[in-house]
């Protein structure tokens, strides 16, 4: 659900100020997947993980699923947070968006470091936290580790969150205000104890960056067919109502459990490949 983000200043004028800034920087509130699909994302990752790691996700279970939304806590303190949730890829000419570099580096070079993050740093975030992940599992600090993943999947999740990655994340633009909220929570709610989650087992990711980069891109893919679907199943109806989310689960609920399904291995994905980086280093139970 979209948040609401305050400042603390000492003065009005500063608080004015800041609020000036923030809005050319982010002109966009963070969107996210619900709390019930980042847990279940968690809960099935962890189930992708080989015999030499399961031990110590498998362990920490409720721990990761505790914490994966800890992200989003943090935008009241730090607002430049929600910029690490969505890229707006839209913003970079047409499919498959060849215009942006995938180099954080070319891309501020070319863009400037005021677009790039405008509009969006998420799956460079996603390369961030996989570097931490790794670092902290080399030099054995495995509370930090545990906290580490935990950010990680939220990232990865958000990755294939096909609203995370558009400028018409919320279907602002196409009159059809909260459709990120209807897809990606209430959906889930009302219906998730029906998903045929079908995940497969985790696999070494060469490139975290480049990686999060195809993921975002597939989920850009299914933003104007759920953009459709919600315009049918609103056809004849002047509210949201229980045969509105009926048609709508209907229509999209294989993007959504796919959706799911892939943002679950790709989170397991991305703590094998942590632990593979860090020199395969002996987990505690």
């Amino acid at each position: 659900m979209p948040r609401r983000f305050s400042l603390k200043t000492q003065t009005k004028g500063k608080a004015v100020l800041m609020a000036a800034v923030l809005g050319l920087l982010a002109p966009r509130l963070t969107l996210a997947w619900g709390d019930s699909a980042q847990r279940l994302v968690v809960n099935h990752a962890v189930d992708t993980l080989p015999y030499e790691i399961r031990p110590f996700f498998e362990n920490n279970r409720k721990f990761l699923m505790d914490h994966v939304d800890d992200p989003l806590g943090l935008i009241d303190e730090h607002p430049w947070e929600r910029n690490n949730h969505f890229i707006e890829l839209d913003k970079y000419g047409k499919f498959p968006f060849t215009a942006l570099p995938r180099s954080y580096k070319a891309a501020i070079e070319k863009y400037s470091k005021s677009k790039i993050q405008a509009t969006g740093l998420l799956p460079w975030q996603i390369g961030v936290y996989s570097q931490k992940l790794t670092e902290d599992m080399r030099a054995g600090r495995w509370e930090q580790a545990k906290l580490d993943a935990a950010f990680l999947a939220n990232y990865v999740a958000e990755a294939h969150d096909p609203f995370n990655t558009t400028e018409n994340f919320d279907g602002r633009l196409t009159q059809q205000n909260g459709i990120n909220d209807r897809f990606n929570s209430v959906l889930i709610v009302r219906y998730g104890s029906f998903f045929p989650l079908s995940t497969h087992d985790a696999f070494f990711i060469s490139d975290p960056t480049d990686y999060a980069f195809e993921a975002c891109l597939e989920g850009h893919s299914l933003v104007e067919s759920l953009l459709l679907a919600d315009r049918r199943a609103m056809k004849g109806l002047s509210s949201y109502t229980d045969e509105y989310y009926d048609r709508f689960y209907n229509l999209a609920a294989a993007s959504l459990i796919r959706q799911l399904s892939e943002a679950s291995t790709d989170v397991g994905s991305y703590w094998l490949t942590a632990w593979t980086n860090a020199g395969k280093p002996q987990l505690p139970h």
